[in-house]
């Protein structure tokens, strides 16, 4: 199976990569700049669910009129 790791909006990868290093920060997981394949399964599902995390807050906010 392929993967499509293609951002829907390519002018937004800076804010991306920057919202990656913040939730990596959060989790306690060290991220470099470029490719960071000796991360374990476990950092990388613990990066991406506090992602996650974030983005569902955002909106809950958002959709609450909080922001």
């Amino acid at each position: 199976m392929a993967r499509n790791n293609q951002l829907l909006v390519p002018q937004a990868r800076a804010a991306m990569d920057t919202f990656k290093m913040e939730a990596a920060g959060e989790v306690g997981v060290s991220l470099k700049q470029g490719y960071n394949g000796d991360l374990t399964s476990k950092q990388a599902g613990s990066i991406g669910g506090q992602m996650v995390k974030k983005m569902i807050y955002d909106y809950q906010q958002r959709a609450s009129g909080k922001v």
